[in-house]
């Protein structure tokens, strides 16, 4: 895997990955970014909540779960002081699908959080993570 990251004026940065995909990247407005994309520790976030929503959403459907939408909410504390890394993370999964077996999401939640993504489980060796979900009923 390689991704390429070039300057492109101001604090801003464009990232191009292997399979062509770019992302642009700024720092806040408060460190001179003009807002112009969104800023490093966010895609590290964005990047957890992919990597944990496809695992879980690919378990529900090999466990014959009837699935209709998968959204994960992300909430982040990080410290005070420089470097600001990240001290505690949750990711709440909000599953909405016909029936849903609460035992297979929660196997699908561990399972991503503890096996599978890889995103979580290298943020797990030095941060304090936390998981749970609920389910909702398609209408």
């Amino acid at each position: 895997m390689k991704v390429e990251v070039e300057w492109v004026g101001g604090k801003a940065f464009e990232a191009v990955a292997d399979s062509g995909h770019k992302v642009i990247m700024d720092a806040s407005p408060e460190v001179g970014g003009e807002n112009r994309g969104s800023r490093p520790m966010e895609m590290i976030l964005m990047g957890l909540g992919g990597c944990s929503s496809i695992d879980v959403v690919m378990m529900l459907e090999k466990s014959r779960q009837d699935v209709t939408d998968c959204r994960v909410v992300i909430e982040a504390q990080r410290a005070d002081a420089i470097p600001a890394v990240f001290t505690h993370i949750h990711v709440h999964f909000i599953v909405t699908g016909r029936g849903l077996n609460a035992k297979q999401v929660e196997r699908a939640v561990k399972l991503s959080a503890e096996k599978y993504c890889s995103v979580s489980i290298m943020l797990a060796q030095a941060v304090v993570m936390s998981h749970d979900f609920e389910i909702r009923e398609t209408e």
